[in-house]
């Protein structure tokens, strides 16, 4: 059993999610995470998953119904992919893009650990040379956790292993698949600890494993930007999520055009990327709002941040939602929030002011609070000021760091 070392304690996160050329907003918490744990002492070497293979709406937009194929993101994979390096540094973060294949994401995602596992062995074992670390952390159980575990099992090692469990665990891999299931289910008993983000996280391992010592909720952080950016002209929304359904993009569409007359300047900025952006174009086209909605895509953090600051509501009233880090990011920056009432978003409303909750699908109840917040400003700027106490005594990035550097510290001191 190796012990702590001497020094600094080095850990080795592991991590699918993870900033990237082609994605630099991707994971971003897991590395901001990263960074408030090396300023608590700690030596980080990140290595992130890199799965080469085109996403399933590039491949489906070959084949379109009716016309002619649409080659854009085929050719936009591809770019991504050749400017992707092997090894870069973040911020003085070390991190190693750990390349694997393995069959589509719907069908065989509860198994990706083992596709994963030669290229994540390969690359710890380059770490073990490099010198030796205390602790592995994986984000989530699959495929992370299972790969780190199955790292451990071929090479004979024992290290602390902990694994943090976001929501996809527990809302996608066990419950598509009875192999994800028992690979999630088994590497979160495995595991030396595990944090969760939220209370509703906490209850979802609980509900999967039953009670466990160390299960810790650690919520992840945001900045608190104290000077209050220059809004936009027209009232506007904004959206900071991937493009699926269930982070209920269509909800916020369909509000927007039943305000049409009521606030007639208001418009809704769309940050992220995903399969789901056709569809909700066609939506805003149907209901006639299609130039009242901007599709900025993927953007950088420090995009994002920006552009959030200049909103006026953050609305992602999201279906399973365990958390929702946009809402704390945008409740950083002034901008109030709208979350969905019943799931993680719980936890901020807990918290303190800043966030407004709604029942998901619930549209005539999102209408209303669009309206009474977007038709009140001041009551709006308040509640602003409100969600920027909020993140900076609950959520800021050095309590995240604390945390999860008192758990490393006390799983390494008790292996």
């Amino acid at each position: 059993m190796p012990t702590v070392r001497s020094g600094l304690m080095k850990v080795a996160v592991v991590a699918e999610y993870y900033p990237r050329p082609s994605h630099p907003g991707l994971g971003i918490w897991a590395h901001r995470q990263a960074l408030a744990v090396r300023a608590k002492g700690i030596d980080v070497e990140v290595i992130a998953l890199e799965r080469p293979i085109p996403p399933l709406h590039a491949l489906r937009s070959l084949t379109p119904r009716g016309g002619g194929p649409d080659l854009g993101p085929l050719r936009e994979w591809f770019e991504a992919v050749r400017k992707q390096p092997r090894d870069t540094t973040l911020d003085g973060v070390r991190v190693h893009y750990a390349r694997f294949v393995s069959p589509p994401r719907p069908i065989s995602y509860g198994a990706w650990g083992r596709w994963a596992s030669p290229a994540v062995a390969h690359a710890l074992d380059d770490l073990v040379r490099s010198g030796p670390f205390d602790l592995l952390h994986a984000h989530y159980a699959v495929p992370a956790g299972d790969a780190c575990r199955r790292w451990m099992a071929r090479r004979g090692v024992s290290l602390p292993l902990v694994v943090s469990v976001h929501g996809g665990d527990l809302t996608y891999a066990a419950p598509r698949s009875q192999t994800g299931l028992r690979t999630v289910a088994a590497t979160l008993r495995e595991a030396d600890a595990v944090l969760v983000n939220s209370e509703l996280t906490r209850d979802g391992v609980e509900d999967l494993i039953g009670p466990r010592r160390r299960l810790q909720v650690v919520h992840l952080g945001a900045d608190v930007i104290a000077k209050q950016a220059e809004p936009y002209p027209n009232p506007t929304l904004a959206t900071v999520a991937n493009l699926e359904p269930r982070k209920s993009h269509a909800d916020v569409i369909r509000a927007l055009s039943a305000l049409r007359d009521r606030h007639p300047a208001l418009r809704y900025v769309v940050v992220g990327a995903g399969p789901g952006r056709r569809e909700l174009e066609r939506l805003a086209a149907s209901l006639e709002v299609a130039n009242r909605v901007e599709f900025r895509g993927a953007l950088s953090h420090e995009e994002t941040l920006a552009e959030l600051a200049r909103c006026h509501l953050h609305v992602m009233a999201s279906y399973d939602e365990l958390f929702g880090v946009a809402h704390i990011e945008a409740m950083g920056a002034g901008v109030p929030a709208v979350g969905g009432a019943g799931t993680g978003a719980e936890d901020i409303a807990r918290a303190g002011e800043g966030i407004v909750l709604v029942r998901p699908g619930d549209v005539d109840a999102l209408v209303k609070v669009i309206d009474e917040l977007i038709g009140d400003p001041k009551r709006r700027r308040a509640l602003g000021e409100a969600a920027r106490k909020t993140v900076a005594d609950h959520f800021s990035w050095e309590r995240n760091g604390e945390l999860t550097a008192a758990v490393y510290r006390e799983v390494s001191e008790s292996s």
